[in-house]
Parts: structure tokens; C-alpha cells; sequence
């Protein structure tokens, strides 16, 4: 996966709570076979009108906001159904990061197995953060992954985000799941042998097993 050790972006504030998977990636853009096109199916029905027409009201929409790679959303954000394509979706999008109180369970896991950052704020922070938001002028957010900091372009505002350390090193490797695992490959076996030794009969068990019900 691509690796994110920093960020400076155009955020856009999305202050919705309880903004869930549907609402990401609404269940129309499921149908196909692969990860691509989904980007058109993002926040679908906020970016555009019952009729198909662009929503020019909607932050995504509005002029400055084109080039936009974070997004700043409310409380449980991803919430509801574990479709990964809402993820897919943001990140062919070019949202690279995500700030909020709080997020789905499913959603954050499947947020850093594809290398997105879900950036944990407090819920003052949050609200500090769509204050400084709150011009039409679109504003710029860096985002310091190896120091888990936010701060305003112009160096007036700082804030801590909570990330596991396991995360972290997914984002600042480009690392996935499976990738994070075999890092500590030699952990892994070191722990193998020792139970091997304290619990000698439990040893190879499913593969003794399977060739048992072969006979």
C-alpha cells in the first residue's frame, strides 16, 4: 500500500453525525465485480440532486473544494453495514485521511487495512477543528502521522489524534494486515516453540487430526 507519513490538504468539514456506510457508498454502486468506478458513488446522494444535477450547495461541490483529501465528519462516522467500498470509495476519491469523534468499528479496521487514516479526535477538538473550518474559504490541514498531530497550514493551531502504534506502522510502511502480521514472523514462531514445549501433546494437533480421519 502507498505509505502516509504526512499530509497537507484541503479538508472539507462534513458535520454529520452518524454518517454510515449507505450514505458513503450507497448500495447502487455495489454491483460490480472489482474496486473500480466507486469514486463516482461517494456521498452520491449528497453531491447530487434527486434529478441527477450537482448539488453546488454541498462542500464537496463548492469552488476550492476540488482537490479535497480530508474530510472532517461527526461522531460515528462510518457507522452501519461493513461494506469495504465505502473506503474504496474515498480513496479513489483522494480522501487519504479522515477526522472524527469516533467511528464505525468496522469501518476503522477496514479505514487502515487499506491504508486510509482515521484520526481519532476528542469531541472538543473536533469541534475546534469545524471552527477553523468554518470560512467559505477552503482551509488546509497538515496531518503528522509519526507524531499523531493536526495543525492548521498556518502553524496557529495544534491537535493530538489517538492511533494505535500497530496502526501507525501500517501508514508509515504501506504496510497491510497480512504485511503487519509477517513482521512479526519471528515472534510468532519464537511463541510457537514455547508452547510447543510446555504443551507437547497439543503439537501439530490439526495435522495429526487430518490424517487421522484419512485412514
Amino acid at each position: 500500500m502507498q505509505k502516509l507519513i504526512s499530509l497537507t490538504a484541503v479538508a472539507a468539514p462534513l458535520a454529520i453525525d452518524n454518517l454510515d456506510t449507505d450514505q458513503l457508498m450507497p448500495k447502487q454502486f455495489l454491483r460490480g465485480i472489482d474496486k473500480s468506478g466507486l469514486d463516482k458513488g461517494l456521498l452520491y446522494n449528497l453531491r447530487f440532486r434527486s434529478d441527477g444535477s450537482v448539488n453546488t450547495d454541498f462542500v464537496l461541490n463548492r469552488p476550492g473544494f476540488e482537490k479535497t483529501a480530508i474530510l472532517c465528519g461527526g461522531p460515528n462516522f462510518g457507522c452501519g453495514s461493513s461494506r469495504e467500498h465505502a473506503v474504496w470509495g474515498l480513496m479513489q476519491y483522494g480522501i487519504r485521511a479522515v477526522i472524527a469523534p469516533g467511528f464505525g468499528e468496522i469501518f476503522y479496521s477496514n479505514c487502515f487495512n487499506n491504508g486510509l487514516l482515521a484520526a481519532k479526535v476528542s469531541p472538543s477538538v473536533s469541534e475546534e477543528i469545524f471552527a477553523c473550518l468554518s470560512s467559505e474559504t477552503p482551509v488546509q490541514l497538515m496531518l503528522d502521522v509519526q507524531n499523531r498531530r493536526i495543525s492548521t497550514a498556518d502553524g496557529l493551531h495544534h491537535w493530538e489524534f489517538e492511533l494505535a502504534e500497530r496502526h501507525r506502522t501500517m501508514l508509515l510502511e504501506g504496510l497491510d494486515m497480512v504485511e503487519t502480521t509477517l513482521k512479526d514472523m519471528k515472534e510468532i514462531e519464537a511463541f510457537r516453540d514455547r508452547h510447543e514445549k510446555a504443551y507437547p501433546w497439543m503439537s501439530r494437533l490439526a495435522g495429526r487430526y487430518k490424517r487421522a480421519l484419512s485412514r
